[in-house]
């Protein structure tokens, strides 16, 4: 199958194309910077050269394709209202450009969209109007009126491997300054986890296996309590780990308060049956017992 991938260079979308190609697809990425374009032309991979905000170019690639797998996102959180709409326009660009085809759409969300303290399942829908800007479920989900086969994959909060820069690094680059790893509390609170290299895999799976309307759960860990994290990251750091009392969390944390005190359990059961999906990666701990994660 002919496949455009978008974030074809970055964090999930790097070992996706690795697995498509694995699974005998013919692959074009696209790419943003030469780096970009090096790393997905040495994966195998053929290059387009373009951003997620090239919507025209977009639709075209989308069009030429047999299938698409989205996975870009621009992660600048001091503007993420503004790369929320853009992801968005992104979407609908190509979900317009495969209207009517049947061929499938899968794009990029995160369990913790469902915003329930409640295990979060595949079967939940994310929620409206609740004023969280991310809405590439309700762009991509449009795609079903238009006779295109759009998914989901959500990913959990931390998606982690060597090399990782989401909210676990965040989480030990605190602990760094501040001298201690903390949680608030009981600790209790906790985070459903997964490894890379598995939610590529769910990736390709859902291109091959998936349905229209489908949302996948990329869930090796259903939750690692907070409690448990900080242990880790005081180990891996060698300081003290500590509760603090929620009324100290904005201190502590800063601008990552939120998602520092979140619970965002999620099940992957659903996934795993419906694709034959078996995570074989790493546990969150067991990464985190690496010396890679702590070289400053």
């Amino acid at each position: 199958m002919r496949v455009f991938v978008t974030g074809a260079s970055g964090w999930v979308g790097t070992p996706t194309v690795a697995a498509l190609l694995a699974a005998g697809h013919d692959v074009t990425g696209l790419a943003r910077s030469d780096q970009s374009a090096a790393k997905v032309e040495a994966a195998g991979a053929k290059v387009l050269r373009g951003t997620i905000e090239d919507y025209d170019l977009l639709a075209e690639a989308a069009a030429a394709a047999e299938g698409v797998i989205h996975t870009a996102f621009i992660h600048d959180f001091a503007k993420f209202a503004e790369n929320c709409a853009i992801d968005g326009k992104a979407i609908a660009a190509m979900v317009d450009a495969l209207s009517g085809t049947g061929k499938p759409f899968i794009a990029t969300s995160g369990t913790g969209v469902l915003q329930t303290s409640e295990l979060a399942t595949e079967e939940m829908m994310a929620p409206e109007d609740t004023g969280f800007p991310r809405i590439s479920e309700k762009a991509t989900f449009a795609g079903l009126n238009k006779n295109v086969r759009a998914m989901i994959v959500r990913l959990p909060p931390t998606t982690h491997g060597r090399g990782d820069h989401g909210f676990t690094p965040w989480l030990i680059n605190i602990a760094r300054e501040k001298g201690h790893a903390a949680y608030v509390g009981d600790g209790g609170n906790c985070w459903a986890a997964g490894h890379r290299f598995d939610a590529a895999k769910v990736f390709a799976l859902a291109l091959e296996k998936g349905k229209a309307g489908d949302r996948f759960h990329a869930v090796a860990e259903t939750g690692i309590a907070m409690r448990d994290l900080a242990a880790a990251i005081g180990k891996g750091l060698g300081v003290p780990v500590k509760s603090i009392p929620a009324e100290e969390a904005k201190a502590y944390y800063g601008m990552f308060t939120h998602f520092a005190m979140m619970n965002s359990r999620a099940s992957s059961a659903l996934t795993r049956d419906k694709l034959g999906w078996e995570p074989v990666e790493k546990t969150l701990l067991s990464d985190l017992a690496e010396d890679y994660y702590f070289t400053a």
